[in-house]
């Protein structure tokens, strides 16, 4: 049975975070707020937790979701031959909604769908959803709906559409919405903007050298992870998890 903790207030939602935690080392599903939309997570670690993810949002491994971090400081336990540009853009614009999609560690222990190797990377802009990564470290997280449906906005939202397929949803009132995150990615020598959202061109222009999505390429690059629009953000997304998606944002 599924339980509602409100995370509006860092004072009171010790016990909702907790709850949270405990689901996710069980391999549970957990909704979360995001500066975006609501996104849904599991760990990363964890590939039936990943799969359980994907079947409730009733969408394939072909879409696999982005991984919200803590902190900038876990790019590199996630992935590997990232550019000095890169890091440029992380520390310009986290947290926040920017995601760097990068290629991901050969070592790591983890099944995240077809990502041909890459990692869609985000660290979330919510005191909520970044209190519970600490804990938790790196989640999956994509938006918080059922796939051809809107990102939730609010827990009643992602409750109607997600119902007991999550153990534990934390309600900090409703979501922003709004701009998805921006795309970058860096699996190449330029680095590309894949979807253009709440970090403009030309902010990451004054960080980096950063190629827009219509400029000619340069050279061939792997897919970007598949988003929804309203990031998951999450979501690469809880964009909210609507990034990528909405990566949870």
């Amino acid at each position: 049975m599924s339980s509602v903790h409100p995370v509006t207030d860092p004072n009171t939602w010790g016990a909702g975070i907790d709850e949270a935690v405990n689901a996710i080392s069980r391999g549970g599903l957990v909704v979360l707020p995001t500066d975006t939309v609501y996104g849904i997570g599991a760990d990363a670690f964890d590939a039936e937790a990943v799969s359980a993810l994907l079947a409730a949002k009733g969408r394939g491994r072909h879409m696999p979701p982005p991984v919200l971090v803590p902190d900038a400081r876990t790019l590199d336990g996630l992935a590997t031959e990232v550019p000095d540009a890169a890091r440029r853009l992380v520390e310009a614009f986290w947290p926040g909604g920017f995601t760097i999609i990068l290629r991901a560690q050969p070592s790591l222990a983890w099944d995240l769908g077809e990502t041909h190797g890459t990692v869609a990377l985000r660290m979330p802009d919510h005191p909520a959803a970044l209190a519970l990564l600490r804990r938790t470290g790196p989640l999956a997280v994509s938006s918080a709906n059922a796939t051809g449906h809107p990102a939730a906005l609010d827990v009643d939202d992602a409750r109607e559409q997600l119902g007991s397929a999550v153990a534990v949803y934390l309600d900090g009132g409703t979501a922003p919405g709004g701009v998805a995150s921006t795309i970058v990615d860096a699996t190449s020598g330029t680095l590309r903007v894949v979807r253009q959202g709440a970090v403009t061109l030309e902010q990451l222009r004054e960080v980096a050298d950063v190629a827009g999505p219509d400029d000619p390429p340069a050279a061939t690059t792997p897919d970007a992870p598949a988003d929804e629009p309203a990031d998951a953000t999450a979501g690469a997304g809880a964009d909210g998890p609507g990034e990528p998606e909405a990566n949870g944002g």
